[in-house]
Protein backbone atom coordinates (compact mmCIF):
# COMPACT_ATOMS: atom_id res chain seq x y z
CA UNK A 1 0.00 0.00 0.00
CA UNK A 2 1.48 3.40 -1.00
CA UNK A 3 1.98 6.27 1.42
CA UNK A 4 -0.93 8.28 0.00
CA UNK A 5 -3.22 5.23 0.07
CA UNK A 6 -2.20 4.59 3.67
CA UNK A 7 -3.08 8.16 4.64
CA UNK A 8 -6.50 7.92 2.98
CA UNK A 9 -7.14 4.54 4.65
CA UNK A 10 -6.49 6.00 8.09
CA UNK A 11 -8.52 9.12 7.40
CA UNK A 12 -11.58 6.92 6.86
CA UNK A 13 -11.05 5.41 10.31
CA UNK A 14 -10.58 8.66 12.20
CA UNK A 15 -12.94 9.25 15.11
CA UNK A 16 -14.94 12.44 15.20
CA UNK A 17 -12.97 15.24 16.86
CA UNK A 18 -14.19 18.72 17.65
CA UNK A 19 -12.09 21.79 16.95
CA UNK A 20 -11.97 22.43 20.72
CA UNK A 21 -9.03 20.01 20.95
CA UNK A 22 -6.67 22.38 19.16
CA UNK A 23 -5.31 25.21 21.27
CA UNK A 24 -6.59 28.70 20.79
CA UNK A 25 -4.11 31.32 19.66
CA UNK A 26 -1.84 32.29 22.56
CA UNK A 27 -2.59 29.23 24.70
CA UNK A 28 0.28 26.76 25.20
CA UNK A 29 -0.56 23.05 25.32
CA UNK A 30 1.58 19.95 25.83
CA UNK A 31 2.46 17.43 23.12
CA UNK A 32 5.41 15.43 21.78
CA UNK A 33 7.52 15.66 18.62
CA UNK A 34 9.71 13.43 16.47
CA UNK A 35 11.25 13.96 13.04
CA UNK A 36 11.30 12.16 9.72
CA UNK A 37 14.54 11.69 7.79
CA UNK A 38 14.58 12.70 4.13
CA UNK A 39 17.38 13.37 1.64
CA UNK A 40 17.42 17.15 2.01
CA UNK A 41 16.36 17.11 5.69
CA UNK A 42 12.93 18.49 4.92
CA UNK A 43 9.51 17.09 4.14
CA UNK A 44 8.84 17.44 0.41
CA UNK A 45 6.60 14.49 -0.43
CA UNK A 46 2.90 14.29 -1.14
CA UNK A 47 0.98 14.42 2.13
CA UNK A 48 -2.56 13.95 3.34
CA UNK A 49 -3.34 17.65 2.83
CA UNK A 50 -2.70 17.34 -0.91
CA UNK A 51 -0.06 20.07 -1.15
CA UNK A 52 2.39 17.97 -3.19
CA UNK A 53 5.94 19.37 -3.29
CA UNK A 54 5.98 21.48 -0.13
CA UNK A 55 8.75 23.74 -1.39
CA UNK A 56 6.58 24.71 -4.37
CA UNK A 57 3.66 25.19 -1.98
CA UNK A 58 5.92 27.58 0.02
CA UNK A 59 5.81 25.50 3.23
CA UNK A 60 9.18 23.74 2.83
CA UNK A 61 11.01 22.39 5.85
CA UNK A 62 8.65 24.07 8.29
CA UNK A 63 5.94 21.51 7.65
CA UNK A 64 4.57 18.86 9.98
CA UNK A 65 2.44 15.76 10.09
CA UNK A 66 -0.16 15.84 12.85
CA UNK A 67 -1.56 13.01 14.95
CA UNK A 68 -5.23 12.05 14.72
CA UNK A 69 -6.13 14.31 17.63
CA UNK A 70 -4.71 17.40 15.93
CA UNK A 71 -5.32 16.60 12.26
CA UNK A 72 -9.10 16.67 12.70
CA UNK A 73 -9.91 14.77 9.48
CA UNK A 74 -7.91 17.24 7.40
CA UNK A 75 -9.66 20.41 8.47
CA UNK A 76 -6.47 21.55 10.24
CA UNK A 77 -4.47 21.48 6.98
CA UNK A 78 -2.74 24.83 6.48
CA UNK A 79 -2.96 25.89 10.14
CA UNK A 80 0.17 27.27 11.82
CA UNK A 81 1.63 26.20 15.15
CA UNK A 82 4.47 27.56 17.23
CA UNK A 83 6.35 24.62 18.77
CA UNK A 84 9.11 24.56 21.38
CA UNK A 85 10.96 21.77 23.20
CA UNK A 86 10.49 21.84 26.98
CA UNK A 87 11.29 19.93 30.16
CA UNK A 88 14.23 17.85 28.91
CA UNK A 89 17.66 19.10 29.91
CA UNK A 90 19.49 16.64 27.62
CA UNK A 91 17.50 16.98 24.40
CA UNK A 92 16.00 20.50 24.38
CA UNK A 93 18.20 23.32 23.09
CA UNK A 94 19.13 25.97 25.61
CA UNK A 95 16.56 28.72 25.95
CA UNK A 96 13.78 26.60 24.37
CA UNK A 97 13.78 28.30 20.92
CA UNK A 98 10.62 27.80 18.89
CA UNK A 99 9.71 27.21 15.24
CA UNK A 100 6.53 27.99 13.32
CA UNK A 101 5.14 24.93 11.53
CA UNK A 102 2.37 24.49 8.96
CA UNK A 103 0.11 21.43 9.14
CA UNK A 104 0.65 19.62 5.83
CA UNK A 105 0.24 15.91 6.56
CA UNK A 106 -1.33 13.23 8.74
CA UNK A 107 0.74 11.09 11.09
CA UNK A 108 -1.17 7.77 11.10
CA UNK A 109 -1.59 5.77 14.30
CA UNK A 110 0.16 2.46 14.91
CA UNK A 111 -1.93 0.63 17.46
CA UNK A 112 0.53 -2.28 17.47
CA UNK A 113 2.88 -0.07 19.50
CA UNK A 114 2.40 1.57 22.89
CA UNK A 115 1.72 5.29 23.26
CA UNK A 116 5.16 5.90 24.77
CA UNK A 117 7.17 3.77 22.33
CA UNK A 118 6.40 4.11 18.63
CA UNK A 119 2.68 4.72 18.93
CA UNK A 120 3.19 8.46 19.25
CA UNK A 121 0.44 9.32 16.79
CA UNK A 122 -2.12 6.98 18.35
CA UNK A 123 -5.39 8.49 19.52
CA UNK A 124 -5.63 10.49 21.77
CA UNK A 125 -1.96 11.59 21.68
CA UNK A 126 -1.13 15.09 20.44
CA UNK A 127 2.01 14.77 18.34
CA UNK A 128 4.01 16.59 15.65
CA UNK A 129 6.11 14.73 13.07
CA UNK A 130 8.57 17.38 11.93
CA UNK A 131 11.24 17.59 9.26
CA UNK A 132 14.74 16.93 10.53
CA UNK A 133 15.79 20.46 9.53
CA UNK A 134 13.09 22.06 11.67
CA UNK A 135 13.51 19.60 14.56
CA UNK A 136 17.20 20.44 15.07
CA UNK A 137 16.25 24.09 15.57
CA UNK A 138 14.52 23.16 18.85
CA UNK A 139 16.18 19.89 19.98
CA UNK A 140 19.23 17.68 19.63
CA UNK A 141 19.21 15.54 16.48
CA UNK A 142 19.99 12.35 18.44
CA UNK A 143 16.79 12.68 20.45
CA UNK A 144 14.18 10.10 19.43
CA UNK A 145 11.18 11.95 20.84
CA UNK A 146 10.92 15.15 22.86
CA UNK A 147 8.24 16.81 24.99
CA UNK A 148 7.02 20.05 23.43
CA UNK A 149 4.58 22.84 23.96
CA UNK A 150 2.57 24.22 21.07
CA UNK A 151 0.08 26.96 20.37
CA UNK A 152 -1.88 28.14 17.37
CA UNK A 153 -0.51 31.27 15.73
CA UNK A 154 -1.44 33.36 12.72
CA UNK A 155 0.08 32.27 9.43
CA UNK A 156 2.27 34.83 7.69
CA UNK A 157 2.28 34.30 3.92
CA UNK A 158 3.81 36.19 1.02
CA UNK A 159 1.48 37.07 -1.81
CA UNK A 160 -2.09 35.93 -2.28
CA UNK A 161 -3.83 32.60 -1.92
CA UNK A 162 -3.03 30.16 -4.73
CA UNK A 163 -5.61 28.18 -6.67
CA UNK A 164 -4.32 25.10 -8.53
CA UNK A 165 -6.74 23.57 -11.05
CA UNK A 166 -7.08 19.84 -11.68
CA UNK A 167 -9.67 17.24 -12.61
CA UNK A 168 -11.83 17.17 -15.72
CA UNK A 169 -14.78 18.97 -17.31
CA UNK A 170 -17.23 17.12 -15.04
CA UNK A 171 -15.05 16.91 -11.95
CA UNK A 172 -13.46 20.29 -11.35
CA UNK A 173 -11.01 20.37 -8.45
CA UNK A 174 -8.99 23.18 -6.94
CA UNK A 175 -6.16 22.96 -4.40
CA UNK A 176 -5.93 26.05 -2.18
CA UNK A 177 -2.52 26.93 -0.70
CA UNK A 178 -0.65 29.87 0.82
CA UNK A 179 -3.58 30.84 3.04
CA UNK A 180 -2.75 33.57 5.54
CA UNK A 181 -3.89 34.26 9.12
CA UNK A 182 -6.05 31.25 10.14
CA UNK A 183 -4.44 29.03 7.50
CA UNK A 184 -7.40 26.65 7.65
CA UNK A 185 -10.04 26.70 4.91
CA UNK A 186 -13.50 25.53 5.98
CA UNK A 187 -15.58 26.58 2.98
CA UNK A 188 -15.10 27.38 -0.71
CA UNK A 189 -17.41 28.68 -3.42
CA UNK A 190 -16.66 29.04 -7.13
CA UNK A 191 -18.35 31.32 -9.67
CA UNK A 192 -18.13 31.16 -13.43
CA UNK A 193 -19.36 33.73 -15.93
CA UNK A 194 -22.40 31.53 -16.56
CA UNK A 195 -23.16 30.59 -12.94
CA UNK A 196 -23.87 32.08 -9.58
CA UNK A 197 -21.78 31.22 -6.52
CA UNK A 198 -21.56 27.42 -6.26
CA UNK A 199 -20.51 25.73 -2.97
CA UNK A 200 -17.65 23.27 -3.37
CA UNK A 201 -17.15 20.10 -1.32
CA UNK A 202 -13.93 19.11 0.42
CA UNK A 203 -12.49 16.14 -1.45
CA UNK A 204 -9.45 15.55 0.76
CA UNK A 205 -7.06 17.84 2.60
CA UNK A 206 -7.37 21.26 0.96
CA UNK A 207 -8.64 19.92 -2.37
CA UNK A 208 -12.16 21.13 -3.11
CA UNK A 209 -14.36 19.94 -5.97
CA UNK A 210 -17.52 20.61 -7.97
CA UNK A 211 -19.28 18.46 -10.56
CA UNK A 212 -20.30 21.49 -12.64
CA UNK A 213 -18.59 22.01 -16.00
CA UNK A 214 -16.71 25.31 -15.66
CA UNK A 215 -14.40 24.96 -18.65
CA UNK A 216 -14.21 28.09 -20.82
CA UNK A 217 -15.44 30.44 -18.09
CA UNK A 218 -13.42 32.98 -16.06
CA UNK A 219 -13.49 31.81 -12.45
CA UNK A 220 -13.85 33.57 -9.12
CA UNK A 221 -13.40 31.97 -5.71
CA UNK A 222 -14.80 32.77 -2.28
CA UNK A 223 -12.80 31.26 0.58
CA UNK A 224 -13.97 31.04 4.19
CA UNK A 225 -11.42 30.50 6.98
CA UNK A 226 -11.95 28.80 10.34
CA UNK A 227 -12.54 32.17 12.03
CA UNK A 228 -15.51 32.78 9.73
CA UNK A 229 -13.74 35.46 7.71
CA UNK A 230 -14.35 35.34 3.97
CA UNK A 231 -12.30 36.65 1.05
CA UNK A 232 -13.54 36.74 -2.54
CA UNK A 233 -11.06 36.72 -5.43
CA UNK A 234 -12.83 37.79 -8.61
CA UNK A 235 -11.82 36.55 -12.08
CA UNK A 236 -8.72 34.83 -10.72
CA UNK A 237 -8.60 32.48 -13.69
CA UNK A 238 -9.23 33.79 -17.23
CA UNK A 239 -11.67 32.08 -19.58
CA UNK A 240 -8.86 30.13 -21.26
CA UNK A 241 -7.52 28.57 -18.03
CA UNK A 242 -6.21 25.00 -18.26
CA UNK A 243 -6.06 22.09 -15.84
CA UNK A 244 -2.62 22.03 -14.20
CA UNK A 245 -2.36 25.82 -13.95
CA UNK A 246 -2.11 27.81 -10.72
CA UNK A 247 -3.46 31.31 -10.20
CA UNK A 248 -2.96 33.81 -7.38
CA UNK A 249 -5.87 35.59 -5.71
CA UNK A 250 -6.41 37.87 -2.74
CA UNK A 251 -5.18 37.21 0.80
CA UNK A 252 -6.64 37.33 4.31
CA UNK A 253 -5.45 40.45 6.13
Amino acid sequence: MGALQLHVFYLILLPTITSQVISKQGEWKSATATYTKQADASIITEGACGYGDLHKASYGKYSAGLSTMLFNKGSTCGACFEVRCVDHILWCLQGSPSVILTATDFCPPNYGLSLDYGGWCNFPKEHFEMSEAAFVEIAEKKAEIVPVQYKRVKCERRGGMRFSMSGSAHFFQVLITNVGLDGEVVGVKVKGSKTGWLPMARNWGQNWHSNINLVGQPLSFEVTASSGRTVASYSVAPANWQFGQTFEGKQFK
